[in-house]
């Protein structure tokens, strides 16, 4: 495994850090030393050999990389098809979101910062934000929606016993979009000594492209495994939910050139996407610029944000990162609507076809498999981003 390199693409990002329309970095003018600093030294840190042996080390003897692709044989005869699990929700802390947060802290070892702040929706970048803290002796501030904190106690708690302080989000919507507000104002104000981890790939550039560089480690493994199981490296379709993106930026990255492989993204839609409760950001979006991006945003007349819904705190988010952004618009991924409902459905269906509880993130995905109407002969990877134990409180009010 390994960071990956620099490449260009219609779908990567350019120099000067878009993705077709989308990127770009709108900030503060307080902000700007910060982020200039990460842009100037981040491609340089992650190239060299040193960093790359610890990064590696790390993904392999702590988080257990890599991660398994998993023959769900079961799961498969139902949709007449042959269905991957990746299976990120073995990684230690119970998500891909460890994978970033290693590559970022170490990064931000080496630029000399002391002090951690992130933001977190289900908890599950908080977990492994404070994880890694915890690790290298540094410490670390989480923000989170005061609405998530009560959704997501149990995370909360594994935070906190991690050495993390979990300050509440209390304005607007009280979930992740105000948990990344705070964050951001926290890193204004805290400049010299810290480092701002940003758990998808959203923000200003550089953030959307490292996140997807350190994410790429997932996609990069399914090309290797698929090889080895099936003699192609390459799948028919890779599905991943959205909300911010980055575990599908991972699964995708790897793909992004080739293209007879379908990349297909899950979005939240709520309780339907014209219900007024939903997070279906490509179908109710449109151009705007939303925590130092340029990108597609669920948005008034007048430009005032919408409050995002879904059950999941994790897709709750009114945005899209500028990657997906420019997947969806230019037509290169396939962004489908899946209602509470039926992510709850599929969450179910895993879990008694395969003994596998998803976090509902990722049954946002699995639920894409009934419209896909793939040939028995296909292979589709679904990214199962991580596990549902988070998520039990939830799925017990419908069992």
């Amino acid at each position: 495994m390994k960071i990956a390199d620099q490449v260009t693409s219609a779908f990567q990002v350019n120099e000067r850090g878009y993705y077709g329309p989308y990127g770009g970095a709108f900030i503060p003018e307080m902000l700007y030393p910060n982020v200039e600093e990460l842009r100037e030294n981040y491609l340089t840190i992650m190239a060299d050999p040193s960093f790359q042996a610890e990064f590696e080390y790390l993904l392999r003897d702590y988080v257990g990389r890599p991660t398994p692709l998993y023959l769900a044989e079961r799961l498969s005869e139902v949709y007449n098809t042959k269905i991957y699990l990746k299976r990120e929700d073995l990684c230690h802390t119970g998500a891909h979101k460890v994978n970033n947060t290693i590559g970022q802290i170490l990064l931000a070892k080496r630029l000399g910062k002391n002090k951690i702040v992130a933001e977190t929706g289900a908890g599950q970048h908080g977990v492994a934000t404070a994880t890694v803290c915890a690790l290298m002796g540094i410490e670390c501030i989480v923000y989170m929606g005061e609405i998530d904190i009560e959704r997501q106690a149990p995370n909360v708690a594994r935070m906190k016993m991690l050495g993390a302080e979990v300050r509440p989000a209390t304005s607007g919507s009280r979930t992740l979009k105000d948990a990344t507000n705070e964050a951001m104002r926290h890193w204004i104000n805290n400049p010299v000594d810290t480092h701002y981890i940003i758990g998808s790939v959203v923000g200003p550039h550089p953030y959307p492209d490292m996140v997807a560089r350190f994410q790429s480690v997932i996609s990069e493994e399914i090309r290797n495994q698929l090889a080895e199981k099936t003699g192609s490296e390459l799948p028919d379709y890779v599905i991943a939910c959205v909300g911010g993106g980055s575990n599908a930026a991972g699964a995708f990255y790897h793909f992004l050139n080739d293209a007879s492989v379908k990349l297909v993204a899950a979005e939240a839609a709520g309780m339907g996407v014209e219900s007024g409760h939903s997070a279906a950001t490509t179908f109710l979006g449109k151009p705007g610029v939303l925590h130092g991006s340029r990108s597609i945003l669920m948005q008034t007349e007048d430009g005032q944000v919408v409050e995002p819904f879904s059950i999941s705190a994790g897709l709750d988010y009114p945005g899209i990162g500028p990657m997906h952004a420019n997947l969806a618009t230019s037509g290169r991924g396939i962004f489908k609507a899946i209602t509470d409902e039926e992510a709850l459905a599929s969450g179910f269906q895993l879990a008694k076809l395969e003994g596998i509880i998803p976090a509902l993130e990722s049954a946002h995905a699995l639920a894409c498999l009934k419209t896909l109407n793939a040939s028995p002969d296909e292979v589709v990877v679904v990214n199962l981003s991580g596990r549902g134990d988070k998520d039990l409180a939830t799925y017990m009010k419908y069992l």
